[in-house]
Order: C-alpha cells, then sequence, then structure tokens
C-alpha cells in the first residue's frame, strides 16, 4: 500500500532534518547526521525496514546526489587545464600509490586475501573508493578557517580537484563492471571509456548544455522550466549509462559535470530548486537509507581484516600524497598531503552502490562506512592543524592557472572589475616574433593579447610562436600568425564566468570590453587572479599585525 512506503518516508525526512539540527550544534556533518537517523529508526528500533518499495524510492537520492558531486566538484576544463602543471603530476602520483595500498586489501593481486571475495574490477573499484578524496569537505574546511582565500588554500584546492576527479574516474567506470578477468584489453577497454568520459563531458559543458539551456529559457515562458530540463535529463542521462553497460550514477555524474559549465548567473536561476530537492529530501533519505543497512555485524570480521582496512588504506593515501608533493618540489607537503585526506559524501554513496549491487557484504560495507564517518569527524581538526602550522616561502609555486570551481567556492561575487589590468601594455601587429618573443613574454603566461590602435586583433601564444623557424622569427610579423576574434569579458561579470570561458578555450587571457560600446579597456589573465590571492593574503597579514601591535 501507498501509506506503507509514505509512512518510513516522512519518518525519516522528519528526524533527519530535526537530527542535522541538533548535531550541528555540535559542529558534526550533516551526513552523520542522516546516518545516523537510519541506524536509529532501522536497526537500533526497527521502527523502519528496508522494503523494496522503500529502496526504490531512496536509490532516486543517489542519483540526485552523484548530479550535485559532478556540478559541485567535477571541474572537467579545469581538470584539462592543470594537466601542464607540477600540481598534476602530484595528484596523479598520489592517486596511483593510494590506489595501489588500498589493491592490497581490496584484491588478491598481491597474494594477500582478505575473504572479500571480489572479482579485479570490483577490487578497483573499492580501491578507488578508498582512495577518493573530497573537494567538498576540504574546502568547506579551509573556508570556515579563512584560508581558502589564502595561497595555501589555492594549493590544497587545486591538488585535491585533480585527484578527486582521477578517482571519481576510476571508480565510476569499474563499480558498474562485473565479470571480466584481469586481461590488456579489459585494461585498455576501461581506459577508453576514461577517456570518452572525459571527452564527452566537456563537450557537454563547453558547448552544448549551456548554450541549450539559455536558448530555452530566451524563446519558452513555461514556470519552472529549467528545473524540469534538470530532473527529466538527469534521469535520461541515467538510463543511458545503464543502456551502456555502466552504473546509473556515472550518468548523474557526467550531467552535473556537463553542467558546471553554465555560467554564475544562470546556475543562480536553476539551481536553487534542484538544492531544495536534493538538500531537503533526497539527500537525507539516501543517508538514512545507508544507516538502515549498518549494523554490528563487522565486529565478528577477523581483527587482522579490519585492521588491514582501516590502516593500509589509510597509510597508502597519506604516503601517495606525501610522495607526490615532496617529488614534484611543491611547499608545503604536509599541509598538502592532509588535504587530500579529506573525504566526504561520495564514499559513502559508492558504498551503498556496491552493496545493493550485491558486491559487499554488509559487516564490511558497515566497517567502511564507520570508518568513513571517521574521516568527515577527524580530517577537518588535522586539515586545519596542517595548515596552521604551514610556514610558505616568500615567493610559493602556485598553480600556474586558477580553475573555475575555485573562483566559484573562493572568490563569491568578484568581479573582472576588481581585477583586470587597464595599465599593461601590449604588442601591436607589426611587431616581429623576434622581438616578441626578446622583449614581450613573461614567466607563467602562454598567451598574449595583440592590439591595433586600441583595438584588440587578436591572440597569439609562445608554443605556437616557438614553432616558427628562428631564422624566419624577425621577418614573420604578429599580425601573420594571430588568432583572430579573441575572447571577451566584461567588468561586470563574475571572475568565475571569465574563468570558464578561458579554461574551455583553453587560454589563459581574456579581454576585457565595455559592455554597451565594446571598447577595449584591458585584459585579465590567470595569474591575475593568482594575484588577487595573494595580494588579499598580504593585506589579511598585515591586518592581523597592526591588530597585534595595537593590542
Amino acid at each position: 500500500m501507498l501509506i506503507d512506503v509514505l509512512l518510513p518516508i516522512g519518518l525519516l525526512i522528519v528526524v533527519a532534518k530535526l537530527m542535522e539540527g541538533a548535531l550541528g550544534r555540535f559542529g558534526l556533518s550533516s551526513i552523520i547526521a542522516f546516518t545516523l537517523t537510519g541506524v536509529i529508526l532501522g536497526p537500533a528500533t526497527g521502527i523502519i525496514e528496508p522494503t523494496h518499495d522503500l529502496e526504490l524510492f531512496l536509490e532516486l537520492g543517489i542519483f540526485v546526489l552523484f548530479f550535485i558531486v559532478g556540478l559541485d566538484e567535477i571541474d572537467v576544463p579545469g581538470f584539462v587545464a592543470t594537466m601542464r602543471g607540477r600540481y598534476f603530476a602530484a595528484a596523479i602520483i598520489s592517486v596511483v600509490i593510494s590506489l595501489l595500498a588500498a589493491l592490497v586489501v581490496t584484491s588478491d593481486v598481491f597474494g594477500i586475501d582478505l575473504g572479500l571475495d571480489l572479482g579485479f574490477e570490483e577490487a578497483l573499484a573499492l580501491a578507488g573508493i578508498l582512495s577518493l578524496s573530497s573537494l567538498g569537505l576540504a574546502a568547506k574546511v579551509l573556508s570556515d578557517s579563512g584560508t581558502l582565500k589564502q595561497p595555501i588554500g589555492l594549493k590544497i584546492f587545486t591538488i585535491v580537484i585533480i585527484a578527486e576527479i582521477a578517482s571519481l574516474l576510476v571508480v565510476g567506470f569499474t563499480i558498474g563492471e562485473h565479470g571480466h578477468p584481469l586481461s590488456v584489453v579489459n585494461v585498455l577497454i576501461l581506459l577508453g571509456k576514461i577517456v570518452a568520459f572525459v571527452v564527452l563531458a566537456w563537450l557537454l559543458s563547453a558547448k552544448v548544455l549551456p548554450v541549450v539551456i539559455v536558448f530555452l529559457q530566451r524563446i519558452l515562458n513555461v514556470p519552472e522550466l529549467s528545473f524540469g530540463l534538470l530532473i527529466g535529463g538527469l534521469f535520461l542521462m541515467v538510463v543511458g549509462a545503464e543502456q551502456m553497460g555502466l552504473h546509473g550514477t556515472i550518468g548523474a555524474l557526467l550531467f552535473g559535470a556537463a553542467l558546471s559549465g553554465l555560467s554564475q548567473s544562470v546556475r543562480k536561476d536553476i539551481m536553487p530548486g534542484m538544492r531544495s530537492a536534493s538538500e531537503g529530501l533526497f539527500v537525507p533519505l539516501f543517508f538514512a537509507s545507508a544507516g538502515l543497512h549498518f549494523d554490528l555485524s563487522f565486529t565478528a570480521l577477523p581483527a587482522a581484516t579490519i585492521a588491514a582496512l582501516v590502516l593500509v588504506p589509510l597509510a597508502g593515501k597519506f604516503a601517495g600524497a606525501f610522495v607526490g608533493t615532496y617529488v614534484t618540489r611543491i611547499d608545503a607537503p604536509f599541509a598538502l598531503a592532509t588535504g587530500l585526506m579529506s573525504k566526504g559524501v561520495a564514499e559513502i554513496a559508492f558504498l551503498l552502490v556496491m552493496l545493493e549491487t550485491g558486491t559487499l557484504q554488509k559487516d564490511v560495507f558497515s566497517l567502511l562506512v564507520l570508518i568513513m564517518f571517521g574521516y568527515i569527524v577527524f580530517m577537518p581538526a588535522v586539515i586545519n592543524f596542517a595548515v596552521r602550522r604551514t610556514v610558505l616561502s616568500e615567493h610559493p609555486a602556485l598553480p600556474d592557472s586558477v580553475t573555475p570551481s575555485f573562483a566559484l567556492y573562493a572568490l563569491g561575487e568578484v568581479q573582472v572589475r576588481s581585477v583586470f589590468d587597464k595599465t599593461r601594455e601590449y604588442p601591436g601587429p607589426d611587431t616581429s616574433v623576434a622581438e616578441f618573443m626578446e622583449s614581450w613574454t613573461v614567466p607563467h603566461q602562454h598567451d598574449y593579447l595583440v592590439v591595433d590602435g586600441g583595438e584588440v586583433a587578436g591572440v597569439v601564444t609562445t608554443t605556437g610562436l616557438r614553432s616558427i623557424r628562428r631564422r624566419s622569427r624577425a621577418a614573420s610579423a604578429l599580425g601573420d600568425v594571430l588568432r583572430p576574434n579573441p575572447l571577451t569579458a566584461f567588468p561586470d561579470e563574475p571572475i568565475h564566468d571569465a574563468l570558464e570561458k578561458m579554461t574551455n578555450a583553453p587560454q589563459t587571457v581574456i579581454a576585457v570590453v565595455d559592455r554597451e560600446s565594446g571598447r577595449f579597456l584591458g585584459s585579465l589573465t590567470s595569474h591575475d587572479v593568482i594575484d588577487l590571492v595573494v595580494l588579499m593574503n598580504e593585506i589579511r597579514t598585515e591586518l592581523k599585525q597592526m591588530g597585534s601591535a595595537e593590542d
């Protein structure tokens, strides 16, 4: 009967939100509150039993949750833009070492069998879950402590977003695979799926969905059109992923990642409804369902199995994070390593998926959920401790570029007008390539505007200019090799939107023009945004010193 489904749903929602408010007073995460709700109403009291009809409804929360993760935490253009930097290398080293360490306990590849009975793809999926980093948790911790807008916050944010996406790709494409033996062909197929996902997500986020949504909003006068398109599109993507032999969660991730390319103004218009539905209904129900399946059966596991599942992935993750940052010679390896240790909602979500597909037994599931609670509770304090003890060099090596998601988290409503350079000089189209290479190029900048008579003629890139033979550079002018129709931004645009355009191009400079007349006003580079972060930190430090002197 319908009432048999509505009663437990109503109880779970009401108690979950009340628990969120009560435990929030003690600084505990809402995820813990929601999961404890399921534990209290389920195995602790027996008030609610996880029936088939209830589980079917609760599974919707999984897809909504992964959509939000994709929207907020998967920045595919930003991920691609960081590939040429040391932060990308550090993050990938960290993920590889962490994956290998986790595979020691999740598979029998290394001769250790803990009795988990997982095929290689399943073991790799679980290892990926244990290797995940949470950008959401790291960003919240840094934001709450006031360090997100500082250089150390930018460094941690950049390396965590790379590591999280890399691990999510591994988990997303292995969690739905079953029964395939380990072979070169299967590994190549897996890699092919990962590459296809990245390409498709980038094309959707940069070229298709933002344009379609804005276009439909302009021509159709339908209430909540965007919200309906989001919900319908989400479930269609889930079905499409299942038809491809992938788990539906990867479809939800892909759809969220695609929409992450929307401008900040459009996101503000369409996202309140989705967030209300997710945070008020689907997400509490989802984590409450995790609590319904939690029990103390893990205490019957062999002590060696419990110790291995707790300690080996923990040690491997920290070792990988520290080695990655140390080998690439990035400042503050300890702080960056603790940032990579952050864990959040995606891990528990994936564990529940593995439980529901029969991949994990309830005892292992319960143990791993308890471990994730430990990360959620204790890692914020550890990250804050590491950040407070960090002393960066006078000129720290910061990332070469700023991802749009960092601007969304850290810079909020800061507009282009507050950052762009109005005084910079620019080469003209008659400038020879040789003269430009000798006199105009600066470190950390790859693209340059070419200005003719106060109007932007185009853009040149140092990579393209270096391909010109040295003997021909003196005779070649920038006007012969520039790319016309450069990117433009307006002074009243959010920094996030300008960075989104630049990373999608990809390009490290954008021309700033007047919205009404189109008159060229100046330029904005990725490094200008980094300089803003450094300047904000210097101002904050000086204010603290002045306050200390007055005391």
